[in-house]
């Protein structure tokens, strides 16, 4: 399966703060959410994916080219979605067409008029007038003008109310149905990926804990639920991490299966959101 984004053993430093060996395949004709705590360095490595900060060791590659030989084409290929508006504030849709458009070799005027009335836009008021929402659908009908194969967004729902959140994300799962196009997102509201995501990237302290598909997460991790009488120091490596409780205990375990051996019907099993593992995981990184 042809990945899109390929990076290999990148470092990164900054005071305080590193990203360590950091190895990411992202595959072609999906959506991957990128997850992690503020500071995790999600940012970071997306700044690293555009080419905005070099890392000190390792390799980024976008559809198989690096940066140092194949810099325009690659950002020809891709379209990143700001969460705000990067014009300037008095500007309109028509006049940045006029400046965007001819960046690109591949902009398709009639597409983007298709989005723009799709995205229900107007074309002649100022930028500063547009709500967040509307500033983020002008980011995305000018990377879909141009052929964008690969989106990127950093923190896109951030701020919108659920019902926007809700006709965003319905959106972008419609973007997918041709095949041609990758989405790489960025965010802290889990439940977004929940509903989207074939991938779940999860960062942490500036190293990857996991990259899996939404499938083998829903088929490895759950969270369990049982009497503290069940556990003891062989039954505690089935879990990432125990919370006790006077009432019982609740565990994160990324091998469902072994669990189901161990403790048979003894425990309730539910799926772990999202949400979840990020927690325990947190705790675990605590303790």
């Amino acid at each position: 399966m042809e990945n899109v984004i390929e990076i290999r053993n990148i470092r990164k430093k900054f005071k305080g703060f590193s990203i360590d060996n950091l190895d990411l395949q992202v595959k072609k004709g999906y959506i991957t959410g990128f997850i992690g705590a503020n500071g995790a360095g999600k940012s970071t490595t997306i700044k690293m994916i555009m080419n905005l900060l070099k890392p000190d060791t390792g390799e980024v590659k976008l559809f198989g080219l690096d940066y140092k030989t194949h810099e325009k084409e690659i950002k020809e290929r891709i379209g990143f979605v700001y969460d705000e508006n990067v014009f300037f504030e008095g500007l309109n849709l028509k006049d940045i067409r006029k400046i965007v458009g001819p960046a690109y070799r591949s902009w398709d005027d009639a597409l983007f008029y298709q989005y723009v009335k799709k995205f229900d836009l107007p074309l002649n008021k100022p930028i500063k007038t547009f709500s967040k929402g509307m500033q983020m659908k002008v980011s995305l009908a000018i990377a879909l003008s141009h052929h964008a194969e690969l989106i990127i967004m950093d923190e896109p729902t951030a701020g919108l109310d659920p019902i926007f959140r809700r006709e965003f994300l319905n959106l972008l799962q419609e973007l997918m149905l041709d095949g041609s196009r990758t989405i790489f997102i960025s965010t802290h509201i889990t439940t977004d990926l929940d509903r989207i995501a074939d991938y779940i990237a999860f960062m942490q302290n500036g190293e990857l804990v996991f990259n899996h598909s939404g499938h083998d997460l829903v088929e490895n991790y759950a969270l369990v639920k049982g009497g503290l009488d069940l556990l003891d120091r062989d039954t505690e490596k089935a879990f990432v991490r125990v919370h006790r409780a006077s009432t019982g205990f609740e565990a994160l375990t990324k091998d469902r299966r072994t669990v189901n051996e161990i403790f048979g019907d003894s425990v309730v099993i539910e799926r772990a959101s999202l949400e979840d593992i990020m927690y325990y995981f947190k705790e675990l990184n605590h303790a």
